[in-house]
């Protein structure tokens, strides 16, 4: 798998689609502003291995596809929110409790269900992004469930190939997000008054950016694997 090639695909892929195109980025930052869902919609046709980056219109379909979309990612995240309360209740266990004996065991059964939630968090940040994309390409909303084809399509790519290339997308688009988050928070603290709308602003111009590129990299992963 040829890693700097996607990137730069990628790369190339926002910037002649969108940076350069001010009328198709100013309809995605009008789309993030709507609670981000036609920018979820969007990026579904990104999923669908449209290229040239796809042009942002049928807006009625870029809503049905964003709502079905997030329906997705909230069913993945219930395992996830569920052992978030579960470890919540178990330290407030601890800090209530006055029986030594008693506050050791809900401490033990807080570690333990925080390594749970950590190995829960990182399988389906592992499976999910295949999911997705298999709703995508088929149009059927129980594909992005399909844990035998999703798990058959990351063994063609390769476990380890697989996991490197979401790493590498994290790196890369992870470090200038955290450096870009900094400057704006201590622009906050400068500019109490402006700073916080400058940040908003900022976000709304950033937000179609990193999502189309990260949704066209993923994209050549799943390609990667010769699945339709």
């Amino acid at each position: 798998m040829d890693y700097g090639n996607m990137i730069g695909d990628s790369f190339t892929y926002v910037k002649e689609g969108i940076i350069d195109k001010v009328n198709k980025w100013l309809l995605l930052i009008i789309a993030t502003l709507i609670l981000t869902i036609p920018l979820m919609g969007y990026i579904m046709n990104v999923y669908r291995g449209t290229k040239p980056a796809p042009e942002v219109d049928g807006w009625s379909k870029l809503f049905v596809d964003g709502i079905l979309l997030f329906i997705v990612g909230i069913i993945y995240a219930i395992p996830v929110i569920i052992l978030e309360f579960l470890v919540i209740g178990a330290t407030f266990a601890t800090k209530l409790g006055s029986n030594p004996t008693a506050m050791m065991t809900s401490l033990a059964g807080a570690g333990i269900l925080a390594v749970i939630l950590i190995i829960v968090a990182i399988i389906i940040g592992l499976i999910s992004p295949i999911g997705i994309i298999r709703f995508a390409r088929t149009g059927k909303f129980g594909e992005a469930f399909n844990f035998g084809e999703i798990l058959a399509t990351i063994k063609k790519i390769g476990w380890l190939s697989y996991i490197l290339a979401l790493i590498i997308v994290a790196i890369v688009v992870g470090i200038p997000v955290l450096i870009l988050w900094f400057i704006l928070i201590a622009l906050m603290i400068a500019l109490p008054l402006v700073g916080p709308v400058i940040t908003v602003l900022v976000l709304l111009v950033v937000i179609p950016v990193v999502a189309v590129f990260e949704a066209r990299y993923i994209t050549q992963v799943y390609d990667s694997a010769g699945t339709a």
